[in-house]
């Protein structure tokens, strides 16, 4: 058992589930506590770059994450189109683009 749940993996069955893509070049950062608990991305500056390095435009980030963006390059940060979220429902829907 773990005590975290993938938040991608959560994505990916509501795509599958609804029949609506997610949206293209999109990388998925975050976990979620069984408890519902956001929980931050360890490392966001490395984290980041390995997305750049395989290609992604947009990032799907917990908003307990925007706190460590200080500690991350201004021209890293610029490469993205930063997408935050506050809960596993909003991740879901802004994942595959409903508003």
């Amino acid at each position: 058992m773990t005590g975290k749940l993938a938040l991608p993996s959560l994505i990916a069955l509501c795509s599958i589930a609804l029949g609506r893509p997610t949206l293209g070049s999109l990388a998925v950062l975050g976990e979620i506590s069984i408890s519902g608990t956001m929980i931050k991305v360890d490392e966001l500056a490395n984290t980041l770059q390995c997305c750049l390095d395989s290609g992604a435009k947009k990032v799907l980030i917990p908003s307990v994450s925007m706190i460590d963006f200080a500690m991350v390059p201004a021209d890293l940060m610029g490469a993205f189109q930063l997408i935050p979220y506050s809960s596993a429902e909003d991740a879901v829907f802004k994942a595959l683009g409903v508003e």
